[in-house]
């Protein structure tokens, strides 16, 4: 049978848990386990803010599956371009918009297998009056996908 101090230390040692894993510095009973209350409420806020974001993030990904990015390079812009699915035709929509923009394609390499995958070095034209900088570059990329994902969107 178990003694009424065994019982105590017992309770003490589990109170001394609490407190050290809440980072609680109370020494009442009542407010070690009014701390851990307060502390389990705000892990269950961070877990629901954490499904927020990954909701988020999930929904984000179905939307606008590809990737963009735009360096600026000592004479021109690297632009890269990923989806995880095959797009057909979104290269002759991004070809366009950089012939909109005035870029001279330098080299560029596509791939259109499994996955969409375009990596291009793009110089500015000489003719050109105008400078155009990377977030341009990005901001037409991101309208030509736009585009050639609403005339997906009327095809089907």
């Amino acid at each position: 049978m178990v003694s009424r101090e065994d019982k105590r230390a017992s309770l003490q040692q589990k109170l001394h848990l609490l407190r050290s894993i809440t980072n609680s510095h109370a020494v009442n009973k009542t407010t070690i386990i009014v701390d851990a209350s307060k502390y389990i409420e705000e892990l269950k806020q961070k877990v629901e803010r954490l499904n927020k974001d990954i909701s988020a993030a999930q929904s984000s990904d179905h939307q606008n599956p590809l990737q963009v990015t735009v360096e600026t390079l000592d004479k021109g812009f690297l632009i890269s371009v990923f989806s995880d699915k095959t797009c057909p035709g979104l290269l002759v929509s991004l070809l366009e918009a950089f012939e909109e923009l005035g870029l001279n394609i330098l080299e560029a390499r596509v791939s259109c297998t499994d996955s969409f995958r375009l990596q291009a070095v793009g110089g500015e034209n000489e003719d050109q009056n105008e400078s155009v900088d990377a977030q341009a570059v990005k901001q037409a990329v991101l309208q030509a996908i736009k585009n050639w994902s609403e005339g997906c969107d009327q095809l089907d």
